[in-house]
């Protein structure tokens, strides 16, 4: 925890999930962890299989400080993909000092870009691999936002969303074509916004035939 040694404390890290995929929310997480008893085999959650990750995600509750802050579709494509991680990620920190009763003293940001918030915070490129407890926040943040994939793939099971989690495999690209955009697709994205063009079209053929 070299990183968090040379902050005033209480350090949080801050991590997000699922900037890149095509489906489902943003996800961000801030963890402190605690002085002792901080978890073995905590690492980028990138590294770790998602047993280790729903492992980790739940001996972290219960030891630690967590903060999550979520941002769905439909704010992704008004803000866009960068604004809605700034934001999950304020929402993450402001859910942490909520619990923490008080603001961290310091944030470790994983990135080379911070929110505008007033936390006094540094961004740590590659921070996941250099920051224990932005290594954590990357796990709970890749582990909650797979669960709300889990679960959306239950609706929606052509997109096989139990396995690629909204990213734009092969399948995932198929099913868009076939089956067209969900509710929780973003617009914005191009393939999305290809998709509803497309069905569109179709649907104006069939009204004027």
């Amino acid at each position: 925890m070299k990183h968090e040694k040379l902050c005033v404390g209480p350090v949080a890290g801050v991590d997000e999930a699922g900037r890149g995929p095509l489906a489902g929310p943003v996800v961000a997480a801030a963890v402190i962890l605690p002085s002792k008893g901080v978890p073995r085999g905590i690492d980028d959650s990138k590294k770790l299989s998602a047993s280790e990750r729903e492992r980790l995600c739940a001996r972290l509750k219960g030891c630690a400080i967590v903060g999550i802050g979520i941002v769905e579709p439909d704010e992704i494509d008004t803000l866009n993909i960068y604004w809605a991680t700034m934001k999950a990620m304020t929402l993450a920190v402001d859910a942490l000092a909520t619990e923490l009763g008080h603001a961290p003293g310091h944030v470790l940001v994983d990135g080379n870009r911070l929110p505008r918030w007033t936390y006094p915070a540094t961004p740590l490129v590659g921070g996941d691999a250099k920051s224990l407890s932005i290594a954590a926040a990357s796990i709970v943040a890749k582990h909650t936002r797979d669960l709300i994939m889990i679960a959306a793939a239950d609706v929606h099971p052509e997109y096989n969303w139990h396995s690629n989690k909204g990213y734009g495999c092969a399948h995932h690209m198929k099913a868009l074509r076939d089956h067209g955009p969900t509710p929780i697709h973003r617009r914005s994205f191009a393939p999305v916004a290809a998709a509803y063009r497309t069905r569109e079209g179709l649907f104006a053929k069939e009204t004027t035939s």
